[in-house]
Formats: C-alpha cells, sequence, structure tokens
C-alpha cells in the first residue's frame, strides 16, 4: 500500500463525508497540519493511524488501497488521451490531481466523454432507425457492480437465509434441494427437455421451469437456483436496484438479472463454506468447481465477491473476454485498472489463453507503472443451440496482487519476479518501447519513422517531454 495512495484516497473519503480537515484531525487525535501533510502524500501513515481511519471514517481497510482513485486515473487518461480531443497532452501530474482532488469533477468528465463517445457513434451511422440515442445499460451496470466492489451485503443475507431453510447437509446436494423447494413451496417443476433457440424457459401461467436438454448439470443447477431467487429473493435484489437509480428500463432490468444471478451463486455456494474451501484449497478454481457442483466460471465469479467485512477473500478481479477481444464481464475487486474503450494487450493472459482451450495458464503480468498481478485464465466454451452453429468460446481470467499471490495455489513454482511479462492496459495506452505486438501507437507520444530501420515494434515513437 503506497503513501501516495492512501493521501488521496482520504482526501476524498473526507471530501466524501463533508469533514473539514480540522474535524477530521480532531476525531483522529492529530493535528490539521499534520493530516494535511498525509492527505498531500508528505507523511507516511503508521499502522494505527491507519486502523483509526478505517474506523473513523467507516471503510474497510482495503478501501484505503487507492483502487477507486486508480480506476478514475485510468479513466481519464484515456480519454484526455484520444486524438480527437485535440493534439495537447495532459501530463500525469494533473491527471492524479483531477482523480485525486477533485474525484466528483473527475467522474463527471467521465461521464461526459462516454456521452460524447456514444453520441460521436450515433453521428457516424451507429445510432438506431428511430434515432434513439443508444445509452449502454451494460456499462452502466458494470460501473454500479464496480462501485459495491461487486459485493452486496443485503443479497448475501437474502441467499444465507434461504439456504438455511434448505438445509441441503452437503454442498452436492444442493441442486435437489432448490428443486424440491421449488416443487414444494412454489408448485414448480422443472423438466429437462429439448428447447428451440433458449437454454431456459419459465412459464408463470403453468409454474413450469423447462431446462434444455444441452444444459451441463452445474448450469441446470445455476438456472434452477435462478428460478427460486426470483420467487423468494425479490425483496432484497429491489432493495439494491433501488439504490442503482438506473437511468433507463433496460439497464434496471440488465442489473436485476445481475442481481438475480449474483443471489443465485450465493445459494449454490453460501459465503461460509465456501470462503473457508477458497482458503483451504488455495483458490485452486477447478477443486472449488467440483466440491460445489458448479462450473469453472461459476466458482470464477463467487470467489470475486467474498468482500465480506470482517471475512474476506482474497480480493481479485474478474473478466470474461471472447475471440473478439469484447469484455462481456468484468469486476475488480484486486484493483486491475481495466480500460473501457479499445482493446486489452494481445500480450496479458486473457488472450493467449485461447490457445490452449480447457486448461488453466498462469502469468505474472506487470503493468507499465510497475503494479503487478498474479493472473490465471482458461478458455471456455458453451453448448450450441442448434446444429451448424459456431460454438461460443470465451477466456474467464482472474487476478489478485503479488502480495497475496502466496495464498494462491497457482504461484507454486513462480519465480514471481523473474516471470513478470511486460503488459499494457491498451495499445493506445502504453507506452512501452519496442513491443512485436503493438498494434498502435500511444497517444501520447509522436511518432518516429524511420526509413531506414525496422525494429521489433511497427511503431517507434519519441518519449513525451510533456
Amino acid at each position: 500500500m503506497s503513501r501516495t495512495l492512501i493521501g488521496r484516497t482520504v482526501r476524498r473519503l473526507r471530501t466524501e463525508r463533508d469533514l473539514s480537515q480540522q474535524s477530521l484531525a480532531a476525531r483522529l487525535g492529530i493535528s490539521a497540519s499534520y493530516l494535511n501533510l498525509i492527505e498531500h502524500d508528505q507523511r507516511a501513515v503508521t499502522a494505527s493511524l491507519l486502523i483509526k481511519l478505517a474506523e473513523t471514517l467507516r471503510v474497510d481497510l482495503a478501501e484505503l488501497s487507492g483502487t477507486h482513485e486508480r480506476q478514475v486515473a485510468v479513466g481519464l487518461r484515456e480519454a484526455f488521451g484520444d486524438p480527437l480531443l485535440g493534439e495537447d497532452a495532459v501530463p500525469d501530474a494533473e491527471v492524479e490531481a483531477l482523480a485525486a482532488g477533485s474525484p466528483n469533477a473527475a467522474r463527471a468528465v467521465l461521464a461526459m466523454y462516454r456521452a460524447w463517445r456514444v453520441a460521436r457513434e450515433d453521428a457516424t451511422g451507429i445510432a438506431l432507425p428511430s434515432g434513439r440515442r443508444i445509452l449502454l445499460p451494460n456499462e452502466e451496470v458494470r460501473d454500479f457492480f464496480d462501485n459495491h466492489a461487486n459485493h452486496f451485503p443485503a443479497l448475501e443475507d437474502a441467499a444465507e437465509s434461504l439456504a438455511a431453510d434448505l438445509a441441503p447437509g452437503a454442498p452436492a446436494e444442493m441442486n435437489h434441494a432448490i428443486a424440491e423447494r421449488l416443487r414444494s413451496r412454489h408448485g414448480v417443476r422443472v423438466t429437462v427437455q429439448p428447447l428451440e433457440a433458449a437454454l431456459r424457459r419459465y412459464d408463470p401461467a403453468t409454474r413450469s421451469l423447462a431446462l434444455s436438454e444441452s444444459l451441463p448439470r452445474e448450469s441446470r443447477g445455476f438456472h434452477m437456483a435462478f428460478q427460486l431467487a426470483m420467487l423468494e429473493a425479490r425483496d432484497a435484489v429491489e432493495g439494491v436496484l433501488a439504490q442503482a437509480n438506473a437511468s433507463t428500463p433496460e439497464a434496471a432490468m440488465l442489473l436485476r438479472i445481475g442481481l438475480l444471478n449474483y443471489v443465485a451463486g450465493a445459494l449454490v455456494m453460501p459465503y461460509g463454506p465456501f470462503l473457508q474451501a477458497a482458503a483451504g484449497l488455495r483458490y485452486d478454481i477447478e477443486a472449488l468447481a467440483a466440491r460445489f457442483g458448479v462450473s469453472f466460471e461459476q466458482a470464477c465469479h463467487r470467489v470475486s465477491t467474498l468482500q465480506r467485512i470482517g471475512a474476506r477473500g482474497v480480493p481479485f478481479f474478474f473478466v470474461r473476454v471472447d475471440p473478439a477481444g469484447n469484455v462481456s464481464k468484468r469486476f475488480s475487486a484486486a484493483g486491475f485498472p481495466f480500460a473501457r474503450f479499445g482493446g486489452s494487450c494481445p500480450r496479458w493472459v486473457v488472450h493467449t489463453a485461447f490457445a490452449q482451450p480447457g486448461t488453466v495458464q498462469v502469468q505474472v503480468a506487470e503493468l507499465p507503472d510497475g503494479a503487478a498481478f498474479l493472473c490465471f485464465a482458461q478458455a471456455l466454451t458453451q453448448p450450441v443451440v442448434r446444429w451448424g452453429e459456431p460454438r461460443p468460446t470465451y477466456v474467464v481470467a482472474m487476478g489478485c496482487a503479488l502480495g497475496n499471490a502466496s495464498e494462491v495455489v497457482y504461484a507454486d513454482g513462480l519465480d514471481l519476479e523473474r516471470a513478470r511479462v511486460g503488459i499494457g492496459l491498451s495499445c493506445r495506452l502504453c507506452d512501452r518501447p519496442d513491443c512485436g505486438s503493438r498494434a498502435f501507437p500511444p497517444l501520447e507520444h509522436r511518432l518516429s519513422l524511420d526509413p531506414l530501420t525496422t525494429g521489433a515494434s511497427p511503431y517507434r515513437f519519441e518519449p513525451n517531454r510533456g
């Protein structure tokens, strides 16, 4: 935990709570001048003061890691680096000052940039035939989950209450317990049968839940859990949904489905037993999936939610990517700064895993700023609905900070320093020279073109002197 990141975060949290430096300093038992030095990264924070800060500001220690500021700063660099906004580069120091010192203004800048991107796409012919503006509800939902660190205590409580009532006895018996609950409590009949252009279909009139015969067993169990969540966790889901204040009906429905999926995962993988198993198995995802009768992706997703105050698992990021580089899911409890627009680094294990489907690939990835993460990924496939369609293939990847690597089985046998692979957030935001995988030149550097020399990278550039 760097001193700089703590200073930025303390200032943001204090501002959000409408506290003056004098008021917060009095509560901490230090002088206002000392707090001012801390916020401006001129004094270190002792362990005892760090604990008192967390208690006074009513946050978990992990929130003082600066993850929020880092993600905002990445978004601002991406926005300010857009060549259509002009050629004058914004220095990193100014970006960091805006993200740390004026977080509300920084978020407003990002919101305007995203709106401008949508408007620009509309103007180039991507608008709907009706002329209605594209609102990108998926981005709104991703932001909501990210802002909550992909953890929702109210939904965990609802799932735990329901799981206790089911009392399956063992993880392997959960699917049967859910099916019996659907039948006895709600009169829902579950059948497995051929389905045309669908994997799951529920008919409220006949109270019948049809699951496609092409679904594997673990997916059938998850769909039953989703149905039970719809029937018995509605109040908890709607309570969380109300906090989101979704901008459109589409965003609200997409968020509602995501929250119901969250409850389903928490039901088949109850927090306490799952966290205990994850720590005992050292986050061996395949072993966790086998123990709880779930898929690799379902186990990964659940691991990314283990952020309960007082019972926290290793903070991981989670991402799901298709062969074209489209991100369909992402969460970042580990503080990995995802780029919002454009593709990610082709050197990242998320993309190289496609070459060896079905096996877990491991990488120690180092970002240009020196931050490093233990990453692991696996290429997976989904069932096809009908013959002749290409089988959907995607990669599920996770990662944690190297400080947590000893708690994760995938670090065994790795020299965490020598095994580092340099990656960037995206080619346009990466200033690594001589990268043979570079697809675009960096936004903040001038190209240096020489017909007499051919290097490893198709784009040579001069250092930024701004």
